[in-house]
């Protein structure tokens, strides 16, 4: 008999599984800013599996794996191996969000024949000074900020590269590149960011700061919106919409000159979060690497569904598929369009999970 996919309580279809594999990270990013330690009972690559298994059954099609750094887990080529009998099943694409700074050419061709089909890196800035101060690298001293940011810049622009020879092809949307704009700490990087994609044809995904977690110190004040950023770079190079698609959390626009030489993309695309929330068709799932399931990025502490009742000590597939349904019927989150309806400079902060735990 062939499942309904559940909808939850606005209408909404489960399509995307992001399963967080590890808290720790190599970096400091002041607006996510981890732990640098796991939590205790972490899920075991079995158990993981079963849990990418129930989603498909629910209706994900996409699986993202984050973290902290996945690269980081040992186990991660063998997850993608083992995920690989889903595509039978509903599973379209397994994508993997990286700082980068660990993805050797060797790493990057493994990652390949594993199955990975897309990967997304980070890079806040392009000068070492701007690297260091985003990356949290260096403690206090701006010299030695500027010089560990030398080195994490190489290690991510050399990351590109081993990306592409590997087969992440940025002209098929296989390698892309994320930045998050914090006025007045980055925003100075905007130009220089597109400038540096247009050059080595990728796509330019520039994300809003967040209130994410309880630690990155958000402002409304410190958020330059997306429309602010796509101001700002189409006064340099126009630019043409192309729109959201349906589910999408990123809004693309086009270079009217093809996106500089050699490009075969010349795509940006803006994640206004706070500014033009997309909350109406968000179809996203969290896990945390113990296993505690989120229906929304701001969602609450302790608000999650511990999954590892229906995980030990061997995974029950039934019970954990219906356990899913049933949280994911109750979902009702909309937590940035309510944001946004109370106006950000007057709207009370909640608490939220941790942003390292929730994989972003």
């Amino acid at each position: 008999m062939t499942r309904v996919p559940p909808l939850d309580r606005l209408g909404r279809p489960l399509g995307v599984l992001r399963l967080s594999l590890t808290a720790r990270c190599n970096l400091a990013c002041p607006y996510c800013l981890p732990d640098g330690v796991d939590p205790p009972g972490l899920l075991s690559s079995r158990q993981r599996l079963a849990v990418i298994e129930a989603a498909v059954a629910l209706g994900a099609g996409s699986l993202r794996l984050t973290g902290g750094e996945p690269l980081l887990h040992g186990g991660l080529e063998e997850l993608i191996a083992a995920a690989g009998p889903l595509r039978q099943r509903g599973l379209r694409e397994i994508a993997l969000t990286s700082n980068g700074v660990l993805l050797s050419a060797e790493r990057a061709r493994a990652l390949r024949a594993a199955g990975l089909d897309r990967i997304t890196l980070s890079l806040d800035g392009t000068t070492g000074a701007s690297v260091g101060r985003m990356a949290g690298a260096g403690g206090a001293d701006p010299g030695e900020r500027a010089r560990r940011g030398e080195v994490l810049l190489a290690k991510v622009l050399a990351a590109i590269e081993h990306a592409r020879a590997a087969g992440f092809d940025p002209g098929r949307g296989a390698l892309k590149l994320n930045a998050v704009i914090q006025r007045g700490a980055n925003d100075d990087q905007l130009l220089p960011l597109a400038a540096l994609a247009r050059e080595r044809g990728l796509e330019l995904r520039l994300i809003e700061f967040m209130d994410v977690g309880n630690r990155n110190g958000w402002r409304p004040q410190a958020v330059l919106s997306a429309a602010e950023m796509v101001e700002r770079i189409g006064r340099r190079w126009p630019l043409e919409p192309l729109g959201r698609g349906a589910h999408g959390t990123a809004s693309r626009w086009c270079y009217r000159d093809g996106g500089g030489a050699g490009s075969g993309s010349g795509h940006l695309a803006v994640v206004a979060s706070v500014s033009a929330p997309f909350c109406g068709d968000c179809n996203r799932l969290r896990v945390t690497a113990d296993g505690i399931a989120y229906t929304c990025l701001f969602a609450a502490p302790g608000s999650g569904l511990d999954l590892r009742p229906w995980l030990q000590p061997e995974p029950d597939p039934g019970g954990l598929r219906e356990a899913l349904a049933g949280r994911w019927r109750q979902r009702h989150d909309r937590y940035s369009e309510e944001r946004q309806e109370r106006q950000p400079q007057t709207f009370h902060r909640p608490a939220h999970a941790e942003m390292a735990y929730l994989g972003g």
